[in-house]
Parts: structure tokens; C-alpha cells; sequence
């Protein structure tokens, strides 16, 4: 049986488990209809995304063959069920011409289908400790001679045009499944329009977070680690809140800053922005930008905005 022929038998299963859908079918468009494809790195994080698509009610296909986005795209236009949210992995597994999905998947969004493509990336050092610990193979391990680090430099070069042409991207390396899972409902699950909007601390000393769209540099302001009552807290706790906010120049820093989101969020919003990543950074990612962090959420939050606020480093204790 071919790939083609299994992936119409599995649709055609799941059109069988939506009978008591069907009156529902008549008011169907390829307008109401939207595919996310999930693609990254080998062990980014991508079998567990697709999960949380699933218990978000996604029809979910893993490892889907690119040569058949046009066919599943045509048969949910076509189908008298009410098949509505599909969600497919795709990633090196496909071959190294993955890249050639994107054409494919330009085609199928000229059809008025919603389709949104989600990349998730992670460092070499976490790509190569997730796979000790899984003890997993991966994909391209023969084709780099048996090195893991070859294999995944290899995947990266091979990836490169799928990252830089999708919608959204999300760096893995230090976000805990709950996390993920909270950052992805964010942007695709939420029940209301236009901006999500992801607030996150972060310090300097362990690397920029890759997928922010704005970095503040909070290092400027006074810092608690050096004062002893202060040093074992962080942000959240409210003496260290009101050690890094009581200065004049941290309120004059907080309203600039405050002020050029205020001006840029409806800005994004009109250009069709649909997920918007705020980072602060201090030297450790515990008191300055946490602090940074939680006063800008609120602030967001005030305003009528759904913000999701993440803080890194807040327990990391690397030297």
C-alpha cells in the first residue's frame, strides 16, 4: 500500500469517528479549515507537541511525507465531514529535500486553508543530552560517520531554509514540558484574537533566548546578588521586587520601556503579528529581570492583554 493510500485509509477512519458531526458539514469551507505543521530539530520536542495538538482536539498525523500535503489538503476541502484542525509532523526523516514542503505548503494555503507552520529548535549541548539520556538513534547518525555532533550540525544545514521560513519559532533548551505546552497553547489554543504575547527573564551569563522578538538589557540597575539578605531571593519575592524598582532610574526605565510596547503591540497587531516574545536579561536571570519581567506582565495584563510570563534561569545554579 502506498504512502498516499495508507493516509487516505487513516483520514477515512477518522471521518468514520465524526458521524454525529456530519449535520455540520454543509456550513464547512476551506476557510474553516486549518493545518499546523510541526517541524525542528531531532529531539527539539516535536512528538511531544504533537500531543499536546491532540488533546487540543487536533487530528494529528507523525511523519507525513511533504509529497502528500496537497492530498490531505484537498480531501478536508472535499470531505462532507466535519474535519476541521489537523496537525502533521514533518521532519529529516522525510529526506533532506524537506525544504521543498514549503512550496507545497504555499499551494495549499492558496486554497484559503489556514495553514501556520511551527519550528522547534534546542542547542547542541541539550539536543545531545536528550539523546543520551533516551538512548535513541538519530535519523542521520550513518550519514555523519556514527558522530552525534556531525548529525546534528548536518540536520541543522538542512533545516535551515524550513526555520527561516516559518511562522513560529520556539527554542526548547531550557523550557520544561509544562512549559511547552503553556508557550503552544498560547499561540495556538487561545479562544480569543490577534497577539499572544510572552513575557520572559532570562540572565546573559547562560545565552540570549533565541526566540525573542525583543531583549532589554536590565544589567544597568543596581544589583541584589551583592546584597547578603537579598542574594538567595529572587524577583518574585517582594523585598528584592522593591529593591530593583524603588530607584529612579529603574521607574524611568520601566516607563520607557512600557511605553514603546504600548506603541509597538497594536503596531504588530495591524501588520497580522500573531505571537510576540518580551525578554528581559540580567547577569543571572534571578532579581533584575524577574522583577523587569513581573512588572511588565502585570502591566500587559492591565491592559487587557493574554500574557504569558516564563522566568529561565530562575532556578539554574550553573557556576
Amino acid at each position: 500500500m502506498t504512502d498516499e493510500n495508507m493516509l487516505r485509509d487513516s483520514l477515512a477512519r477518522m471521518s468514520e469517528q465524526t458521524d454525529e458531526a456530519k449535520h455540520e458539514a454543509d456550513d464547512i469551507s476551506s476557510a474553516d479549515i486549518s493545518i499546523v505543521i510541526i517541524t525542528g530539530l531531532s529531539g527539539a520536542g516535536k512528538s511531544n507537541a504533537l500531543g499536546f495538538f491532540e488533546d487540543a482536539g487536533y487530528y494529528c498525523i507523525d511523519n507525513m511525507p511533504p509529497e502528500l500535503l496537497k492530498t490531505v489538503a484537498g480531501y478536508l476541502i472535499d470531505s462532507d465531514r466535519a474535519v476541521r484542525r489537523l496537525a502533521v509532523a514533518i521532519d529529516i526523516r522525510s529526506g533532506e529535500n524537506i525544504s521543498s514542503y514549503i512550496a507545497r505548503a504555499n499551494l495549499v494555503s492558496t486554497h484559503g486553508i489556514s495553514l501556520k507552520i511551527l519550528f522547534l529548535d534546542a542547542d547542541d549541548d541539550t539536543l545531545i543530552r536528550r539523546y543520551k539520556e533516551t538512548r535513541r538513534r538519530h535519523p542521520l547518525f550513518s550519514e555523519a560517520d556514527g558522530s552525534l555532533y556531525r548529525a546534528i550540525a548536518l540536520e541543522r544545514q538542512y533545516m535551515q531554509s524550513v526555520m527561516s521560513k516559518s511562522d513560529y519559532y520556539i527554542d526548547t533548551s531550557e523550557l520544561r514540558l509544562s512549559e511547552l505546552r503553556q508557550r503552544i497553547s498560547s499561540i495556538f489554543f487561545s479562544d480569543g484574537q490577534g497577539l499572544s504575547i510572552s513575557v520572559l527573564s532570562f540572565g546573559f551569563k547562560y545565552g540570549l533566548p533565541k526566540d525573542s522578538d525583543l531583549v532589554f538589557d536590565v544589567r544597568c540597575l543596581p544589583n541584589p546578588f551583592y546584597v547578603s539578605e537579598l542574594k538567595s531571593l529572587t524577583g518574585l519575592d517582594e523585598p528584592v521586587y522593591d529593591y530593583v524598582m524603588k530607584s529612579n532610574e529603574a521607574e524611568g526605565l520601566f516607563v520607557k520601556i512600557s511605553e514603546l510596547i504600548d506603541m509597538l503591540i497594536p503596531l504588530y497587531i495591524r501588520e497580522g503579528k500573531s505571537a510576540l516574545v518580551i525578554a528581559f536579561g540580567c547577569t543571572g536571570g534571578k532579581h533584575r529581570s524577574v522583577s523587569f519581567a513581573k512588572r511588565l506582565s502585570k502591566h500587559l495584563c492591565d491592559r487587557g492583554y493574554s500574557v504569558n510570563t516564563e522566568h529561565r534561569n530562575i532556578k539554574t545554579n550553573r557556576a
